[in-house]
């Protein structure tokens, strides 16, 4: 069969309301490895969606150009300009240029590369940024000056861990035969089935796993009684002598952990705090490292036992060189700051 047959025969499919994969099925059942691919049955499927009913191939200009001159080189940089997110397939739309030659100019010659928009959790006004810069120079200078060790750093904090796990999309890629339609994965309902988690961790592992129970909300008073106390009784055990003398607690500005209850129960307990910037997750060990490692190595759990033998499982198979790491990344995090005068900074150029 020609391919004008071929294409004749999906514009008559298309206009029946058939899909792309039914039709191309069909050619498959009917020309067996003679078919068209699958993409080839998409795009002209699209094309006579759109009401376009030439079944001939469009003119070329002749054949694209694969050299690289200063013309070309401007002429793509013009266009990138004009818009940051072109593809390479639409610079040759408009451009007579080779794949190879536009990847050329665009790597070698004009030095880009593409990234991704990045998410941030706040719009941090100048005077935000200014305090970021503030903090982190004087948690710094604790540390180098002040004989502060990480080893003194305890930090923590809440989240919610869901009894069901559906991973991020990327996760959830797989490759598939033509044909075939990708598997669907349900996403949560907003009152799935979940369980808030404070946990706390040092540069030698994690220290105390709290868990709230179902429908229990955290203000200041559960934030003492189920998770701070425990993580004091930890270390008198841990330290009879000197208890909780020299160390220093690491948590964000939540409401919760700010109240005045929470500061005289810290005082009280000789517990000092770490200054923290607000709006600052890309600061605080719990949000750039260990919960996000937490959820990827959860599975589904049918209920709350399950799910904490679950939690500590994973918290155990974390070697204690990761937890040590991830604290000199705090040092290292603070200096970013600083360096981008408090921008957020993880796409930055280091």
């Amino acid at each position: 069969m020609e391919k004008e047959h071929f294409r004749f025969y999906i514009q008559v499919r298309t206009s029946l309301g058939e899909t792309p994969t039914a039709i191309h099925q069909d050619l498959i059942t009917f020309g067996g490895e003679k078919a068209i691919s699958y993409s080839t049955v998409l795009k002209w499927h699209k094309r006579f969606k759109d009401e376009k009913m030439d079944i001939e191939d469009e003119p070329r200009i002749g054949r694209p150009v694969s050299k690289v001159t200063e013309e070309n080189i401007a002429l793509v940089r013009s266009l990138i300009e004009e818009d940051p997110h072109s593809t390479y397939e639409d610079i040759q739309a408009v451009l007579p240029l080779s794949n190879w030659t536009i990847q050329t100019i665009i790597h070698e010659h004009l030095r880009l590369r593409k990234l991704t928009s990045r998410w941030v959790p706040h719009e941090l006004t100048p005077d935000q940024k200014r305090k970021r810069v503030e903090f982190c120079e004087e948690n710094l200078q604790r540390l180098q000056q002040e004989g502060f060790k990480l080893g003194d750093i305890i930090t923590g904090d809440e989240t919610w861990i869901y009894f069901r796990k559906i991973g991020r999309k990327k996760e959830n890629a797989a490759w598939i035969e033509e044909g075939q339609k990708a598997k669907t994965v349900v996403r949560r309902a907003q009152h799935e089935e979940k369980r808030l988690y404070c946990i706390f961790f040092r540069a030698n592992g994690w220290f105390t796993v709290c868990a709230l129970d179902k429908g229990e909300t955290l203000d200041s008073d559960a934030y003492i009684e189920k998770c701070l106390r425990p993580l004091v009784d930890g270390l008198w055990k841990e330290r009879p002598k000197t208890g909780c003398h020299g160390l220093k607690l690491l948590h964000d500005n939540a409401r919760p952990h700010n109240s005045r209850a929470v500061l005289n129960y810290l005082r009280e307990q000789q517990i000092g705090l770490m200054p923290h910037p607000p709006y600052s997750p890309d600061l605080a060990p719990c949000d750039y490292w260990l919960f996000d490692l937490l959820k990827r190595g959860l599975t589904d759990q049918k209920d709350d036992d399950t799910l904490f033998k679950s939690v500590f499982s994973v918290l155990n198979s974390i070697p204690e060189k990761e937890y040590k790491k991830t604290f000199s990344k705090l040092v290292e995090r603070y200096k970013l700051c600083i360096k981008n005068k408090g921008e957020y900074f993880e796409h930055s150029n280091e």
